[in-house]
């Protein structure tokens, strides 16, 4: 735990408003929507600025992992924990990733966003949706699981794949610990380049005001706020039924397990908003790690929850994937029984693992359930194209919110949660550190 005292780039207490990173990147996130609105076209011209904070934070992200990951399970004192805090997870995931997809095919056919609309699938342009069907095609469960294993050791690192530096990590760190005392000199230097990365990390993140000012300016340039309107049935429901999963569901979850969702939710401001501000999760994935471990879930349980969940706990993408495929059948007159939405709904929870990390996830996993059942025209996909943009930014912070809570379960279940610090971070007080003091890095 090393490390964290440098990981998370906010002010100091009793420090200004201003000097918070949350109010930064809110700031920046209305400045970018206003120039992305009334000046359109300057907006369009920023998305570079958005991009390259985004690959600033990808850059990071695999020796954050891999260093979180090993050290923490190189510290265990039983091996067979690990196993034990995997499948735990892996039960939360699949129970509560099926849960979302529930809802959203009740949600669906209660509100029904696409009834009346009588749209002719033969009449719509299907070329722009057609990177997102080929690459759907190309997405199989099998595909999926053999691109876990990394062509080699270091090519984990270079292609920038999650569950590939997840699988190094933890077969690494499983051979440290084996390896007992000989390998503790090289735990002491995983621990102390630790700090330097994570410092790295905190420099970073003073960049996210910058970044969330980009993507917002280029998303409400390109595609306006009035592309809401048309489609706004949709996209009302869905951020309503987002919401209402957190509030209820993963509320009732929390409260279960001895915590309050709302109190994690500001716990987290700062990297939901820079989650909001850039429509992707990862962004905020290293200091979500680290938070997570200040609240008191131990090292390696946050390693394996939080990276693994990023693949196979998204309760967002799940809850859009079901809403927006019956969304499609309603607009186009495809009127489904209980028995083909009960198929819909498991190919989907196959679907959803199969393009589980791919770039533009959510709408690629549609195409990939929509090209398995027929009933459901894939060209319908051309209606809700439009809106994909807006509706990302709440599927990935449903994404982040579900992840941070299913790491406290977990951590629970597991006995290796710190009731008091959970409680001190939730309530905002300060709590004494235990830790060992580190030479910090130089400013």
């Amino acid at each position: 735990m090393i490390a964290q005292d440098y990981a998370v780039a906010e002010a100091p207490r009793r420090a200004r408003i201003w000097s918070h990173l949350y109010v930064q990147v809110l700031f920046a996130i209305a400045l970018g929507a206003i120039i992305g609105h009334f000046w359109p076209s300057f907006g369009e011209s920023l998305k570079p600025i958005g991009d390259a904070f985004i690959k600033l934070v990808k850059m990071i992200i695999a020796p954050v992992i891999f260093l979180t990951v090993v050290t923490g399970i190189a510290g265990m004192r039983e091996l067979g924990s690990v196993g034990r805090v995997a499948g735990k997870a892996f039960f939360y995931f699949i129970t509560v990733s099926t849960f979302a997809l529930i809802v959203g095919l009740i949600v669906a056919n209660v509100v029904q966003p696409g009834a009346g609309m009588n749209i002719d699938p033969s009449t719509l342009k299907v070329g722009s949706i057609a990177e997102y069907t080929a690459k759907a095609h190309d997405t199989t469960v099998t595909g999926f699981l053999l691109g876990i294993i990394p062509d080699t050791l270091i090519s984990a690192f270079t292609q920038g794949n999650i569950l590939q530096v997840l699988m190094v990590a933890i077969l690494f760190g499983i051979s440290m610990a084996l390896v007992g005392e000989p390998a503790r000199p090289l735990l002491n230097s995983l621990e102390r380049i630790s700090v330097v990365v994570f410092r790295m990390v905190g420099i970073l993140m003073r960049a996210a005001p910058i970044g969330a000012f980009g993507a917002i300016a280029f998303t409400i340039g390109k595609y306006g706020v009035g592309s809401l309107v048309n489609l706004g049935a949709l996209v009302a429901t869905f951020y309503l039924t987002s919401i209402l999963f957190v509030v209820v569901v993963l509320g009732t979850i929390a409260r279960a397990n001895g915590f309050s969702v709302l109190k994690l939710i500001r716990y987290l401001k700062a990297e939901l908003l820079l989650v909001l501000g850039t429509s992707s999760s990862e962004a905020a994935l290293p200091n979500l790690l680290v938070k997570m471990e200040k609240a008191g879930c131990e090292k390696s349980v946050v390693g394996l929850v939080v990276p693994t969940g990023y693949s196979f706990n998204l309760d967002g993408t799940n809850i859009y994937m079901t809403l927006a495929a019956l969304f499609i059948a309603q607009a186009c007159g495809v009127d489904l029984s209980l028995g083909q939405q009960l198929a819909l709904l498991l190919v989907a929870m196959l679907s959803s693992k199969g393009a589980a990390g791919v770039t533009g996830a959510g709408f690629i996993t549609l195409a990939a359930t929509l090209s398995i059942v027929p009933d459901v025209p894939v060209a319908g996909m051309a209606l809700i194209l439009g809106v994909d943009r807006f509706m990302s930014e709440c599927r990935s912070l449903t994404n982040f919110i579900g992840n941070a809570v299913a790491t406290v379960v977990v951590a629970r279940w597991e006995g290796a949660l710190d009731k008091d610090a959970l409680d001190a971070a939730l309530n905002g007080k300060p709590m004494l550190s235990t830790a060992a003091p580190v030479q910090p890095a130089i400013a």
